[in-house]
């Protein structure tokens, strides 16, 4: 799934006048009661659960206004987070950060049924005081992470919805509280009624995408280095930075200067 995807998905969500269902229920008038009726038939269509999975978090990514990154954590037998589809590739990061220090929202939600964990100041959030400073030096302030019911048969996966956002206090009202609970819900019956639900499947659509976004900030970094006389490390930091200052994802950035490299000047080069 392209970046510009999810990005015309939310922009054509907000734009919409009506942002709530219709008060006498009918739908037709409402975007958000169009986005439900429109995901529910996706997932009955779905051939596969990341097929499935990828439609929810689209769904999230366009009627959460705050949501910058959304993904799915799925959570294996041994406690370990995997990340099967986000809308971009910091949020496998953000999941590895919590399999490492072994706290964070996504791991906590995850591990319980139907909770919601929240922060609206990740920074000095002191349930993950590890995590959250690490969160928020990769540019992110709020979180909201909504469990996944687990599945009734094995390998009875268990998980969360996690939504990110780069401005401080966002994601806590009970409006976004509600709308994730409802997608969350959706995650739960895909993951319960599509078939062949395999961990295994997850992780290889999981670890095809991490190393897409390896190569081509790989490249990147080459590039970087040699054109600037600096090392890895500095060359990976000047992406990170320029990737926020200029809003743009740090794997859109790394392709466009790999590609590009010989027409454009390279971050002041």
């Amino acid at each position: 799934m392209q970046n510009d995807d999810w990005a015309r998905d939310k922009a054509e969500f907000a734009a919409s006048p009506v942002h709530a269902p219709h008060p006498a229920g009918n739908t037709d008038s409402s975007p958000l009661g169009r986005q439900f009726a429109q995901l529910t038939a996706l997932l009955l269509n779905a051939d596969t659960v990341a097929e499935a999975l990828e439609h929810v978090v689209r769904a999230t990514f366009a009627v959460v206004p705050d949501a910058d990154v959304v993904s799915v954590t799925l959570r294996s037998a041994d406690g370990i987070l995997h990340t099967p589809v986000e809308t971009d590739p910091i949020g496998a990061e953000l999941d590895r950060l919590q399999n490492r220090y072994g706290h964070g929202p996504c791991l906590e939600a995850a591990q319980e049924a139907m909770a919601y964990k929240h922060s609206g100041d990740l920074a000095g959030e002191p349930a993950w005081p590890r995590f959250g400073p690490a969160a928020a030096k990769l540019g992110f302030a709020s979180v909201l992470s909504t469990s996944l019911v687990p599945d009734a048969v094995p390998p009875r996966l268990s998980g969360a919805l996690n939504i990110f956002s780069r401005q401080r206090g966002k994601l806590g009202d009970d409006v976004v509280r509600d709308r994730a609970l409802l997608l969350a819900t959706h995650a739960s019956l895909a993951l319960a009624h599509t078939e062949a639900v395999r961990l295994a499947e997850l992780q290889e659509a999981q670890m095809r995408r991490a190393v897409d976004s390896r190569d081509v900030i790989g490249q990147a970094k080459g590039i970087l280095m040699q054109r600037r006389g600096i090392g890895a490390d500095e060359a990976f930091d000047l992406l990170r930075r320029m990737s926020q200052d200029l809003n743009v994802k740090l794997a859109e950035l790394a392709h466009t200067l790999a590609a590009r490299h010989t027409e454009i000047d390279l971050l002041g080069d």
